[in-house]
């Protein structure tokens, strides 16, 4: 007697073994696991007593479609929302050609893109989990915790700790070198001020700490988060790309100062560094107290100010004369805190030399001779009032404003005088008086430059303006340019003004030059050929 088979056949008569069905065991989403979903079945099959193919376990099918993932086209960059809907809730990006969509339900963008595209892995860019679309599983694979670490890097308190002494070079997907730190920013039209401000803060020791170990980030003020996560990734080892986009940042600070700082127009460094510091002070949740915030540990200071009337000043023989104050008049003193300080040039020189032939010669002046307007005993005349500074207090990190340019609402001009400085061992304690409290072990604190940020060209009018800032152009040639300037770009009004900073990486004690994308090794000698506008100074404390 024949028993027939219960295993299906083709035409041929060539027999089949079909695959389990894949069947859930709640009604939760999550890993699929296999099985008939019918005990009798089930029976008969083990009693066949064939060699059928073997059932997918749960790990195969977790990771069906995890060679699709494409990390060459994964970019976690740019603003989280959703390349359909615009819309900034719930999004998962496709590991496969790294877009955004929201949701991963049916009827969502994700679910669709998933069954129109053939793009099944997706992760949530707020937990951090991934999932295949459109079963609607959960894949907890290792093999995808690089990528994890690229959308959220994080930092121990011992790997923070080694930033300053270990160096390690790292490469990224394509093979291509890095430095951790000294990477690449993307230009945006004209924010290539953003870029410096910010290069140059990531390599500031306790503001760069905190922004990689703050604890509940996405509690924070949402201009906090923007600056630790684009410092994260500034800092991280294993970047798929070498070079960063900052859009989120800077799209962050366009909208946090109301437009004052534009994307698509020259801005100021060092009234951008200021504004950020402030900010950044309040945002994490700083007060007027010195140690209210790791902004105000690293940078505030605290100088004496005395006032006079200038009417109150000694009178002088020639106005060329020095201001003395009168001390028989009413002078007014205050102590105040200080983040930076301005350091003013002499004047732009406007007729040549005999000996240069004609040439007008570029100035020169020692950055120690700046710094004598905080000695206690320069006066300086400012808004009708004559004023002393003495340094009383000085902070961790020193940051010093070289006041380069004169600005109207038509024009800009540029101080090209040069400033020499030594790089290191600066004695800025030379500047207080000897009952101020200092620190060192000589009482006589010194400072080493540690960023240099710097400006080539000149200045950039404002916005809507391209004339040139040139004496003796003529009204009518002003005019038509800046008719012209309705009609063009707004970049034509920086094309010759272009802002970079000078680094020094404290892991292997080198300079290096960063001027947006453009990231290369320089000596020392050549931080001098740029106009220095913003130097910020470490105090030796070994």
């Amino acid at each position: 007697m024949i028993i027939p088979s219960k295993r299906p056949a083709t035409e041929e008569g060539v027999e089949v073994s079909l695959p389990a069905k894949l069947r859930r065991t709640d009604n939760q989403p999550g890993p699929l696991v296999a099985g008939t979903g019918n005990d009798e079945s089930d029976s008969d099959s083990d009693s066949d007593g064939d060699n059928r193919a073997p059932e997918p376990s749960a790990l195969e099918i977790e990771g069906l479609y995890l060679d699709t993932v494409n990390r060459a086209s994964l970019d976690f960059d740019f603003e989280q929302l959703c390349s359909v809907s615009l819309s900034n809730n719930n999004i998962y990006a496709c590991l496969v050609c790294g877009k955004y969509y929201q949701g991963r339900g049916k009827q969502t963008h994700a679910y669709f893109h998933s069954i129109n595209e053939s793009h099944h892995v997706f992760i949530n860019l707020h937990t951090l989990r991934v999932y295949v679309l459109p079963d609607n599983y959960e894949v907890d694979d290792k093999s995808l915790n690089d990528i994890k670490a690229a959308v959220r890097p994080t930092y121990s308190v011992d790997q923070v700790a080694q930033l300053d002494s270990v160096y390690d070079d790292a490469y990224d997907l394509s093979g291509k070198r890095y430095i951790p730190g000294l990477v690449g920013l993307n230009r945006i039209k004209c924010n290539d001020y953003m870029n410096a401000v910010v290069q140059a803060l990531a390599h500031v020791p306790p503001i760069r700490d905190a922004m990689l170990l703050l604890p509940d980030l996405e509690r924070k003020p949402p201009l906090v988060q923007r600056m630790a996560g684009l410092v994260r990734r500034m800092w991280h080892p294993k970047l798929f790309k070498s070079h960063i986009s900052p859009h989120e940042l800077h799209q962050e600070i366009v909208n946090r100062s109301k437009r004052h700082f534009k994307l698509d127009s020259s801005g100021d460094a060092f009234e951008l560094l200021t504004w950020l510091l402030n900010t950044l002070h309040m945002d994490l949740g700083g007060s007027r107290k010195s140690d209210s915030s790791v902004v105000y540990k690293a940078f505030r200071g605290e100088l004496s100010v005395a006032t006079q009337q200038l009417q109150d000043t000694k009178v002088r023989a020639r106005e060329e004369d020095p201001i003395e104050m009168d001390a028989a008049k009413p002078i007014v003193r205050a102590k105040v805190p200080f983040l930076t300080l301005s350091l003013e040039l002499p004047p732009k020189p406007l007729f040549a030399d005999d000996e240069d032939k004609g040439e007008v010669g570029i100035p020169q002046v020692a950055l120690v001779s700046l710094l004598q307007r905080y000695n206690g005993s320069t006066v300086v005349e400012w808004q009708g009032q004559a004023k002393k500074y003495q340094l009383r207090k000085l902070p961790q990190f020193i940051i010093c404003h070289i006041k380069r340019f004169t600005k109207t609402e038509l024009s800009a001009e540029k101080n090209p005088t040069v400033v020499n400085y030594a790089i290191h061992n600066v004695p800025f304690g030379n500047l207080l008086p000897k009952d101020a409290l200092v620190h060192g072990p000589h009482g006589n604190p010194t400072y080493n430059l540690i960023a240099n940020i710097c400006h080539d060209g000149q200045p950039a009018l404002p916005a809507g303006n391209t004339a040139s800032s040139e004496l003796g152009q003529s009204t009518a040639a002003t005019l038509a340019a800046s008719t012209a300037a309705t009609y063009t770009s707004d970049e034509t009004t920086s094309a010759n003004s272009q802002y970079l900073v000078y680094l020094r990486h404290a892991a292997n004690d080198k300079w290096y030059m960063l001027r947006d994308l453009h990231v290369e090794p320089v000596m020392p000698q050549m931080i001098f050929l740029s106009d220095s506008y913003v130097q910020i100074w470490q105090r030796n404390d070994k």
